[in-house]
C-alpha cells in the first residue's frame, strides 16, 4: 500500500517559520547527542519543495 501524501499551502513567511523552527529543533537534538536523520529528511523536503500555483475555492457546507 502506498503512503498517503499530504499537501499544505504556505506563503513565504510561513515556509520560513517552518524551516527556522525545524532547524532550531535539529540544533537542539544535535546538542543532546540524539539522532536527526528523520528530521533532516523532512527539513530537506520542505526546503526543496517546488512552488505551485493553484486556485482556492471556498464553499459553504
Amino acid at each position: 500500500m502506498r503512503d498517503k501524501k499530504y499537501y499544505i499551502a504556505l506563503d513565504d513567511f510561513e515556509r520560513r517559520v517552518i524551516v527556522n523552527c525545524m532547524n532550531e529543533m535539529r540544533n537542539s537534538l544535535i546538542e543532546d547527542g540524539k539522532c536527526t536523520d528523520t528530521l533532516d529528511e523532512v527539513l530537506l523536503m520542505v526546503i526543496r519543495s517546488k512552488q505551485k500555483k493553484f486556485k482556492v475555492v471556498y464553499q459553504e457546507a
